[in-house]
């Protein structure tokens, strides 16, 4: 597993400057944030093949051992610099020297479900855990559809009531090259490619929207995912569901939804006063106009809470007063210890379904992985941190001024 080189001042600048450059606008005006940009800008995993090549010919080496380089991070998976065994040693060591390293974490726990939905505890270098999980599905056909479940957050600030994350504290945003090592992770553990991600894991995306978009671009380019098979997910936070369809990605955006009204929302996901159904349910609009990607409407269903026909009735006359271009995936409530809230019934879902698409209104329902795998978000994570993770002042700096809806 990829150890944290020790950090060599040797004054290598030439080979520090296009990928410093690069992420020189992701910088805050924190000292100790800033510092630990610089430290994160040594990272190989992420970095393009273009800026692999402009970092080999830094180094003094011919512009092929970048391609050499994105081989070995992205088909290969090598983990570890020294087993870089298609470079030169001289190569390696002055990358090593340079406080260069690969920037994958070590897995910490892996638990299999009986259905073989895997999840995992991954280590980070500042030893917090963050959770990926691992979801293959056999079509008709016999062919294995493997999903990644990737998190973009250490936790979660915003609380939703029902979500064993926002249980578990908030600590940090993920760095782009930290939600693309999930993605290998489960490849390695699979031994197949991930054909499908989808950034629904512990954290909310857009909160941390730069890191996630290259995190998007680095798993289309590099690792090969097509945008069509990945999936973007958002409580909803004021002002970026407009900014991500400014990106025209051909990725789907889900909204967590969750209620067919104002009340009942506000109830489920503390932060909604602060953005009104009526102006997510517009910006959803304007995405689909935007980007002609369909917005697929997540809608965990709360036994007595949300659960009714006259919820139904109501979600399906919200959808159409908003026009075409929707699909609602209902996900009966994966039971977590310590909550209030209870799985519905399999009638109360049936029924639930029915009466939207009696409405024509495009419906499915999640199918339950891993109920003995801790599967809900943050479930395994809250196992083995029971205590919130107290956030660091930089940390806290960093969230000041977001307007935070969930």
């Amino acid at each position: 597993m990829a150890l944290l080189q020790h950090v060599s001042f040797v004054p290598l600048a030439r080979a520090m400057r296009s990928r410093s450059l690069t992420l020189a606008s992701s910088t805050v005006a924190v000292p100790s944030l800033e510092k630990a940009s610089q430290v994160d800008s040594r990272v190989l995993l992420g970095m393009s093949e273009k800026e692999l090549q402009q970092l080999a010919l830094d180094f003094g080496q011919q512009s092929y051992r970048g391609k050499q380089l994105h081989h070995l991070l992205y088909k290969r998976k090598v983990k570890e610099i020294q087993d870089f065994s298609h470079l030169p040693l001289a190569f390696r060591n002055d990358l090593q020297a340079a406080g260069w390293r690969v920037g994958r974490s070590a897995v910490y726990k892996a638990v299999t479900a009986s259905d073989g939905t895997v999840k995992l505890l991954i280590k980070l270098e500042d030893n917090r855990l963050v959770e990926t999980v691992g979801i293959p599905v056999e079509d008709d056909k016999g062919a294995v559809r493997l999903t990644a479940c990737v998190s973009s957050q250490v936790g979660c600030p915003l609380r939703c009531s029902f979500c064993a994350t926002g249980m578990g504290g908030f600590s940090r945003n993920l760095k782009s090259y930290e939600i693309v090592e999930q993605v290998l992770a489960i490849e390695e553990l699979f031994k197949k490619r991930v054909t499908n991600v989808v950034f629904m894991g512990m954290g909310e995306p857009m909160l941390n929207m730069k890191e996630v978009l290259g995190a998007h671009r680095c798993l289309n380019k590099d690792v090969q995912i097509g945008q069509r098979m990945m999936t973007i997910s958002t409580v909803g936070v004021p002002n970026t569901i407009k900014k991500l369809a400014s990106h025209k990605l051909q990725s789907t955006l889900a909204l967590s939804l969750h209620a067919p009204n104002q009340k009942v929302r506000e109830q489920i996901v503390p932060s909604a006063k602060s953005y009104p159904l009526d102006a997510i349910m517009k910006d959803c609009r304007d995405y689909f106009l935007e980007t002609s990607r369909r917005v697929s409407f997540e809608y965990t269903l709360l036994a007595g809470v949300n659960d009714a026909v006259e919820h139904a009735i109501e979600l399906a006359d919200l959808i159409q007063e908003w026009g075409p271009g929707y699909h609602v995936n209902l996900i009966p409530f994966n039971p977590i210890e310590g909550s209030e809230y209870r799985r519905p019934y399999k009638k109360a879902v049936l029924a639930f379904s029915a009466a939207l698409e009696s409405r024509k209104i495009t419906v499915s329902v999640r199918q339950t992985r891993g109920l003995d795998a801790s599967a809900a978000c943050g479930q395994l994570r809250n196992e083995f941190q029971k205590s919130p993770l107290l956030p660091d002042s930089d940390d806290v700096q960093s969230q000041l001024g977001i307007a935070v809806a969930c």
